[in-house]
């Protein structure tokens, strides 16, 4: 790797790490210029502003976890409502650690930016809603498969996921403990498994999948 782009990705890993421990806008450029272990003139050669940085970090963010989600396990299942609930079990087994090391980088930048940095918004939105997408093309299998049709979308299953996975997130910092993190994510997958447990599989031939395509996005 270049020494030069080495620099960049030390200064876009420590701003994940220190926008994690201490938030976006506690998060200073001296801060992560010393955690990078590179100068203020390396920080501004690559990012003209703090708010370049954070829609840089959002982007790197959904490629670091992108990469994670695309090797996970819980492809693996031939069946597509045990692929949506491998998922969220996958997602259960990342809650652990310390509070920092499993939360969502750019739920916790778009809590602070919505509303006066549009353009970090637009870059954690991106991410957020990117990374459910991921999941639609499953859900909608499943749909069809357990003949389930109005009411509500695939797209929208995809999106309450999401929701209940950052609420998660916010309930740990605001108990300072993981476990009621745990707790919702195991709510989840009983209210995913009681929308299909009702409808029974179609007994005709298998419907054609769709093409799944799995865009590069975080662990919201």
């Amino acid at each position: 790797m270049p020494k030069a782009r080495a620099a960049e990705l030390k200064l876009l890993n420590a701003a994940l790490s220190l926008i994690r421990e201490k938030g976006f806008s506690a998060t200073t450029v001296d801060d992560v210029c010393a955690r990078a272990g590179v100068t203020k003139g390396a920080f501004f050669h690559y990012f003209a502003t703090k708010d370049a940085l954070g829609v840089a970090a959002a982007e790197h963010w959904s490629a670091v976890t992108g990469e994670l989600f695309e090797r996970a396990p819980y492809h693996d299942p031939k069946d597509p409502l045990d692929r949506v609930l491998a998922y969220i079990e996958f997602r259960r087994a990342l809650l652990r650690g310390e509070i920092p090391e499993f939360t969502c980088v750019v739920g916790t930048m778009v809590q602070e930016t919505y509303g006066e940095h549009p353009e970090i918004r637009d870059a954690c939105a991106a991410s957020i809603f990117g990374h459910a997408g991921t999941l639609t093309n499953d859900i909608a299998d499943a749909m069809k498969s357990h003949g389930i049709a109005g009411g509500w979308t695939a797209e929208s299953l995809a999106t309450h996921t999401q929701a209940v996975l950052q609420g998660a997130f916010i309930l740990a910092k605001a108990q300072n403990d993981v476990a009621v993190a745990i707790e919702s994510v195991d709510h989840l997958k009983r209210y995913v498994e009681l929308l299909f447990s009702n409808a029974p599989k179609n007994s005709g031939p298998t419907h054609r999948r769709t093409k799944r395509t799995r865009k590069t996005s975080p662990r919201p």
